[in-house]
């Protein structure tokens, strides 16, 4: 199948970009909850207490995504134990330990590259093609989200610099989660993708908890929040992005994760007391317009900016 008769055949079923950004605005409310547990615990420990959660929670399909997962290609097997043990664990406990060095805000510069790593990998891994008229939308999107994430965004602090790198860190990861989560879950399915995820990442929180130090212990005062940044912000949000991730090209589903930043920050101002400045508005609208911009172009467009390769998973 061409790339353009493949994307047809994607569209046709309907793009389901507005299904990954709703998922990346679940994710934008995590600092409501992670934020003041990242004040008390190490940030290892919260991510491996949050995958401890999710394995119990997913268990009944655990056994049978490890079985699906061993009968799968190579390339996809590598896949999800990269997205369980990088994307997911290593991703998530660089993504905490930023809130101990910035703002609530600060750290949500993870989707400031995220678009450019993973629209990188899409075209060596899934065979997308990125025509000029993409960069239309995500170039003001990337720029927003440089203005989202500086209070000053031509005066960086160091304090606000050492957060953000953690948070590239984990912008890397996260990007690559996007591709390879297209991959393996047009082999195995949303619910396979999402068991092996956790799956994957709990023993990998562990070995992080110990080569780090971090303590094993939970407060049981903390056991409520943790459970609800679990449950909410991690296995809903998750399980609508892999649903809608079946039905949105990688390059497009990054953009769209961009809600989570503006969703972010709104958490930040309205919640959290954190301050914005007129750059940062500027940001927010950016990047909302140009994440509102793609989704109406690509459900509607004869020509969409993504094509879709015909290896890549429809």
């Amino acid at each position: 199948m061409s790339a353009t008769a493949s994307d047809r055949s994607t569209r046709e079923r309907g793009d389901l970009t507005w299904v990954v950004a709703l998922a990346a605005s679940l994710w934008g409310t995590s600092a409501l909850l992670r934020e003041p547990l990242a004040r008390t615990l190490d940030a290892a420990t919260i991510v491996l207490y949050e995958h401890l959660v999710l394995v119990l929670l997913l268990s009944p399909w655990l056994a049978p995504a490890l079985q699906r997962w061993a009968q799968a290609p190579g390339r996809v097997r590598v896949g999800a134990v990269v997205i369980g043990a990088g994307s997911s664990a290593l991703a998530t406990t660089l993504f905490t330990a930023a809130f101990r060095l910035g703002d609530p805000v600060t750290p949500q510069i993870l989707q400031k590259l995220q678009p450019l790593v993973a629209i990188l990998l899409a075209a060596v891994l899934l065979g997308e093609r990125v025509r000029p008229r993409f960069w239309a939308f995500a170039a003001p999107a990337l720029a927003g989200a440089w203005l989202m994430t500086f209070p000053d965004p031509l005066a960086v602090r160091p304090s606000d610099a050492a957060a953000a790198l953690l948070a590239l860190g984990a912008a890397t990861l996260w990007g690559a989660g996007t591709v390879l989560g297209r991959l393996v879950d047009g082999h195995l399915g949303p619910r396979d993708t999402l068991a092996l995820r956790f799956g994957f990442g709990l023993p990998a929180a562990a070995v992080i908890v110990a080569i780090t130090g971090a303590g094993w212990s939970l407060p049981l005062s903390q056991a409520p929040r943790l459970l609800l940044l679990a449950l909410v912000p991690g296995a809903l949000a998750l399980g609508l992005y892999y649903v809608g991730l079946r039905r949105t090209a990688a390059s497009r589903a990054t953009i769209a994760e961009l809600m989570f930043p503006v969703t972010s920050v709104l958490v930040g101002v309205l919640v959290l007391d954190a301050t914005l400045t007129w750059s940062r508005w500027v940001g927010v609208a950016l990047v909302v317009a140009a994440v509102t911009g793609l989704a109406l172009h690509e459900a509607r467009s004869r020509r969409p900016g993504v094509l879709v390769g015909a290896g890549t998973p429809t």
